[in-house]
């Protein structure tokens, strides 16, 4: 006689399962000849990286992939828009790419699906230069694309993202030279583009807003141990509603940080040494990035912390004291040091000769999950305002394999997609049991797509055959059926059925 399945309630009220995607990497259409171009026209075309090209085909073929996640059994998918082919010329309105959009949001609800929509995603039109986070005018600009968007959008979209990891983010494009314009090691302008990216989105989430008061905005950071990399810039927008007095930042940045390597694993050397030298290229001598900011700020010397200014005048004279209504992450491997690795390092495929792990190779640690929600969560504390926890929502989690001219190779490490859906879901239930007010989980992604510059790495449900017709499979790109795995799991976790995270 089977066991008897356990069927108490795992999941809050409300709980969202989803897909992640974004705009540029599933639309296609982009940057060839004739059409709209944004910020990696100068890269595609120049030859530095793979072409984006097709895609997948998003924008023509948005009603069957949306088949494809209701299917799932999802109730919420992300998706973004690509500011450049809304306005792909200076002060120039596409109202059919709005039109378009539209409907992707319609298609998106008559499936049951809760749009989720991301206003940046990495890319911004190409009029604006590479350079444009560096500008003090981009929170203003950014701001009217913004209002553009929620006027023809918000009345049927109350989930927003204004940017993702704007950490990352930023040095991606000034301090690993990764994405345009592919400088390294430029810390100042790091933290300029950042001053200014979430200067950007305090105004955006005021207009959200404004247009749609019960809409919920935030801004999702990607897990990282390293505090000056992810917690920092969510520490910012949170302590105006922690009642952190603007004069006080700079001591409170210091105990912030004690607090978030206290509330993460401890340390190996290596991991250390990343700490000291990441702290080591915020701040002006020995002092936190924030030290003394008022006092210079009222001097109005120019200086690193002073890229900051504007993100914190932003904070401080905004309308909302909080300007975050849940905590947003992306999960993969949050351990800073386990990116790196020895050139001639063996790889899915071969050899790599970079010094950085390739994305296939990532560490799995769902523990983490856990680990890294709790800890968010901790220092997040009475940020409500109303007495009770801001949520956390994962909106973004998944694992990576390399497809290579058509080769799909297995990761080097065993793990797949089903088994990872299961591990971390498991660690997501962990995080549950314990009390975490966790109310969203999206897996990144629904398919497999453009992962900035190569097709190569592969992180979809759905896997993608690029030989023949950009061809969209039922399994994923190493053959496992992990669409039925992700269905299986949503629709016992909601039933109740804890056995699903264990059963193959």
């Amino acid at each position: 006689m089977p066991a008897k399945r356990e069927t108490k309630t795992l999941l809050p009220e409300g709980f969202r399962f989803g897909v992640a995607t974004s705009a540029f990497q599933i639309e296609g259409g982009l940057n060839g000849p004739g059409e709209p171009a944004n910020n990696w026209v100068g890269w595609e075309r120049a030859g530095r990286v793979e072409p984006s090209g097709i895609a997948v085909d998003f924008w023509n073929r948005y009603e069957d992939l949306l088949d494809r996640a209701a299917a799932l059994g999802c109730d919420t998918f992300r998706l973004g828009l690509e500011w450049a082919r809304v306005e792909p010329e200076e002060g120039q309105v596409d109202e059919t790419a709005l039109d378009r959009y539209s409907a992707m949001i319609d298609a998106c609800r008559e499936r049951g699906l809760e749009p989720l929509v991301t206003l940046h995603h990495f890319t911004h039109p190409a009029w604006l230069g590479e350079d444009f986070w560096l500008s003090p005018a981009s929170p203003e600009r950014f701001a009217a694309w913004t209002k553009l968007a929620i006027d023809r959008l918000a009345d049927r979209c109350r989930l927003w993202i204004t940017f993702n990891e704007i950490g990352i983010l930023a040095q991606l494009c000034y301090a690993f030279g990764m994405h345009p314009p592919g400088r390294r090691l430029a810390w100042t302008d790091v933290y300029k583009a950042i001053g200014h990216m979430l200067a950007a989105h305090v105004r955006s989430y005021e207009l959200i807003h404004e247009r749609r008061p019960d809409a919920v905005v935030h801004t999702n950071a990607s897990t990282n141990s390293i505090y000056e990399h992810d917690r920092l810039l969510t520490d910012l927008l949170l302590a105006r509603a922690l009642g952190v007095p603007r004069d006080d930042l700079g001591a409170w940045t210091i105990e912030r940080r004690a607090a978030w390597y206290d509330a993460i694993a401890p340390a190996k050397p290596i991991e250390r040494f990343f700490r000291r030298t990441s702290a080591a290229a915020a701040p002006v001598g020995k002092a936190p990035l924030l030290s003394r900011l008022s006092e210079r700020v009222r001097r109005g010397s120019e200086d690193p912390e002073g890229a900051l200014r504007p993100a914190v005048e932003a904070i401080y004279s905004s309308p909302h004291e909080r300007t975050l209504d849940v905590l947003g992450i992306d999960y993969y491997d949050p351990v800073a040091s386990n990116h790196m690795r020895l050139p001639g390092h063996r790889t899915a495929g071969g050899r790599s000769l970079l010094p950085n792990a390739e994305l296939w190779d990532d560490v799995v640690y769902p523990a983490g999950l856990t680990e890294y929600a709790r800890a968010n969560l901790a220092l997040s504390a009475e940020a409500s305002g109303d007495g009770r926890p801001l949520e956390l929502w994962i909106v973004e989690n998944g694992l990576c394999n390399r497809v290579r001219n058509g080769h799909s190779y297995e990761r080097i490490d065993g793990w797949d997609r089903p088994r990872y859906l299961r591990e971390n879901l498991a660690a997501l239930v962990a995080g549950l049991d314990a009390g975490l007010p966790i109310g969203a989980y999206l897996h990144w992604s629904l398919v497999d797509n453009y992962e900035w510059g190569s097709y190569q790495p592969r992180f979809g449900i759905h896997g993608v055959d690029r030989e023949r017709g950009v061809k969209v499979l039922d399994t994923d790109s190493m053959g496992r059926d992990s669409a039925g795995t992700y269905r299986l799991l949503i629709e016992g976790l909601r039933a109740g059925d804890r056995s699903v995270l264990t059963s193959e």
